[in-house]
């Protein structure tokens, strides 16, 4: 149990929808959970009640999804249960994308092509993901491997892991609807006769997009916030000198004008009031990590590598470890930005982060 939880409510307690049904979190939204293969081991999913004039202008009731898990035949057998089970003998209008992570793209293709509905993402994701699903080496390969080495990361059964993944991205998200429309920061979205609000996001994902009504006081806020894990913000092999954790902090300011009582529908943990709080929790989180960096750097400085056990006390997998030296690695890119470091290329080709001396 994370000590800091009592900060924040959940309303519904315990309870969880189960496989292949849904839960009603709010009027006309409901709430699917699905099973994950990863250690973050489950998706949230949402249905919201929506209408929609069709091409010939008459008005079709229905309803909206929000997000889709990765593409399995477990996960396309739960969604043909919901598909029968809870959509009231109505049709899928469109789906919505918060992001293109796996989890959150992964079945789009079948379900807009199920259904023949349209994608709605950024335009950033929806490229992004593209890049990822044609290009094959876009998580793994010879060039992420040798970007983890630059790094510190000399462990050669970690390398060769990440050179095997060659078609990571694509075993998850095999193909894209060939057309979407662009979700922009501060445009609306009509679901069902309600406004819902874009607030984009950065640092987790190119181009998040959260969903906020204020109708009824609920934020999507797909992986921006969440209420036990601090959401992962990384640095990749595609965008080097990215500051990544910086571009989440900032974009973490902008939930804060909203209610302090705003239902927060996350795509992982469960449902929770408490948004300034988690929020603060956050924020408080990444200080004292970057504090932790300073406090160990000594004069010959630290890689990425080296800083993976002040940030991460377990034990990690090959998985987890790509993850956990994106994250380390945005951490020291914050300081050197900030200024308060500075990058060198040592003897044995690996960059090291030390701190700016004065004068």
């Amino acid at each position: 149990m994370n000590p800091l939880e009592h900060q924040i409510h959940y309303p519904l307690g315990d309870a969880l929808p189960g496989e292949g049904s849904v839960m009603e979190v709010a009027p006309g939204i409901r709430w699917i959970r699905m099973g994950l293969p990863f250690a973050l081991d489950h998706i949230n999913l949402w249905l919201l009640r929506d209408r929609q004039p069709d091409i010939h202008g008459n008005w079709v009731d229905g309803w909206t999804v929000v997000d889709c898990c990765i593409d399995s035949a477990t996960t396309r057998a739960q969604w043909e249960q919901v598909f029968a089970n809870c959509l009231e003998g109505l049709p899928v209008l469109r789906v919505i994308v918060t992001h293109m992570h796996p989890d959150h793209i992964g079945l789009a293709h079948w379900i807009c092509d199920r259904w023949q509905v349209r994608l709605w993402i950024s335009a950033t994701d929806y490229n992004t993901a593209r890049i990822a699903v044609y290009d094959r080496d876009g998580f793994g390969g010879e060039a992420n491997a040798d970007f983890y080495a630059l790094h510190g990361m000399r462990d050669e059964e970690f390398l060769q892991h990440v050179r095997a993944r060659v078609s990571y991205f694509p075993t998850l998200v095999p193909a894209l609807p060939s057309t979407f429309r662009r979700l922009l920061d501060g445009g609306t979205v009509d679901i069902g006769g309600r406004v819902w609000r874009c607030i984009s996001g950065y640092g987790h994902a190119p181009e998040h997009m959260a969903l906020y009504c204020e109708e009824l006081g609920v934020l999507l806020s797909g992986d921006m916030v969440l209420p036990r894990i601090s959401t992962n913000v990384s640095v990749h092999a595609t965008e080097p000198e990215a500051d990544s954790l910086r571009l989440f902090l900032t974009s973490l300011r902008r939930y804060v004008d909203l209610p302090a009582d705003t239902l927060v529908l996350p795509s992982h943990g469960k449902p929770f009031t408490g948004l300034h709080q988690r929020i603060q929790q956050l924020e408080d989180h990444h200080r004292d990590r970057l504090q932790d960096i300073m406090d160990a750097v000594g004069g010959a400085g630290l890689s990425a590598a080296d800083a993976l056990p002040i940030l991460f006390k377990r034990s990690l997998d090959a998985h987890q470890m790509t993850f956990a030296m994106g994250e380390a690695l945005a951490h020291l890119h914050y300081l050197w930005f900030g200024g308060q470091m500075e990058r060198l290329l040592d003897s044995d080709g690996v960059h090291r982060f030390r701190m700016r001396s004065v004068g």
